[in-house]
């Protein structure tokens, strides 16, 4: 099993990523959300420079907030910092896009990204397109050193639903899962992954499975249902269960039975349809992934804290790596909503080495 970390785009988080690095943790991820944090590619080129072992991505980026080529040598442009050690992370960016108000990307918006962004990295000319232009693209000085295409960058398709979990299988080298980690979420999503990778001629097992998602450590079951707990990891819950309701919103039995009606009770959490549609995810978004709403705090059950979060005793939450794990996780991501340091330090020493 490996361990990553989540962390916000943030120019100032070279030190902790370092710090992380030096704990042993394989991966580091941030956030590509420009209302919320830094520029992610600036934040990154600084942990590559930093850094010198650990894997390095957005997690993630989406179509809509750069064209392609952009993506492509944004990332080249890491790997060229961090030889071999970038991987690209990228959704439809439901977070990303919300926080302006406007949509995530389509499916098959992502898809024609990706394709871009695997034929550059690839060294080939591709087609690419801008409404009615329709032109021929390739780097055109892959080996002047302002770019890495030599080291092979992956790309991993973040998905919370069947339909980009499918995407994953049939284009992907990994697939990213946000918030998956009761077994039953792992293996519907795993499920769409294989379906999408046997369409597509593809091993299924031989795509990365990584599951972001936030950590605490309780010193009984009890206290689980505490503030203290809650505020602790359930920005992660409120976020990752909205999205697992929304992209089922067309189907909603697709989700699993024994979870269906804890996540679609967080459909409407980031809505307010009365409020002016020009302004109301100004404050519906505010603090996103880094604080618990107090209107959210009702729905955060120990069922659905425990299903998203590796939340619990430290008994429980080996428990339930060891289940991810057996259910065809590789990576476990966290994201410390806590002193970045302090959750660090703690799964260092006490969850890793029971996994080494």
């Amino acid at each position: 099993m490996d361990f990553g970390f989540v962390f916000m785009g943030d120019c100032h988080i070279h030190g902790d990523v370092k710090f992380a690095e030096d704990h042993g943790f394989s991966h580091a991820w941030l956030y590509d959300t420009q209302m919320l944090g830094s520029e992610v590619y600036a934040a990154l080129a600084l942990c590559a420079d930093r850094t010198s072992t650990i894997k390095l991505g957005p997690g993630v980026t989406n179509p809509a907030s750069r064209i392609a080529p952009l993506s492509a040598c944004g990332m080249a442009t890491i790997n060229s910092l961090a030889p071999g050690r970038a991987i690209m992370g990228i959704g439809t960016g439901n977070t990303t896009r919300r926080t302006m108000g406007m949509p995530a990307a389509k499916v098959a918006e992502l898809e024609e990204h990706v394709r871009v962004c695997r034929d550059l990295f690839d060294r080939k000319v591709t087609d690419y397109s801008e409404g009615e232009r329709h032109r021929k693209i390739k780097f055109l000085n892959p080996d002047l050193g302002f770019i890495d295409l030599n080291n092979r960058i992956p790309i991993y398709v973040s998905a919370s639903g069947p339909r980009v979990a499918q995407l994953a299988g049939r284009i992907a080298d990994g697939i990213i899962l946000f918030g998956a980690v009761h077994p039953d979420l792992v293996k519907w999503m795993l499920r769409n992954l294989r379906e999408g990778a046997e369409a597509a001629g593809r091993n299924p097992d031989d795509i990365y499975v990584l599951s972001m998602t936030a950590f605490y450590l309780t010193d009984s079951d009890e206290e689980i249902e505490t503030r203290a707990v809650r505020e602790a990891v359930g920005p992660m819950v409120a976020s990752s269960s909205n999205i697992f309701a929304l992209s089922s919103h067309q189907d909603p039995s697709a989700l699993p039975d024994g979870l269906r009606d804890e996540l679609l009770a967080f459909t409407d959490v980031y809505r307010e349809p009365d409020a002016p549609v020009e302004t109301r995810h100004l404050k519906l978004y505010e603090g996103y992934l880094q604080h618990l709403k107090d209107e959210h705090e009702a729905l955060m059950t120990k069922k659905i804290i425990q299903a998203t979060t590796l939340t619990g005793t430290k008994q429980e939450v080996v428990g339930m790596i060891e289940a991810m794990r057996d259910a065809g996780v590789d990576q476990v991501a966290i994201q410390p909503i806590r002193p970045t340091r302090e959750v660090v330090q703690q799964v260092a020493t006490e969850i890793m080495p029971l996994f080494n």
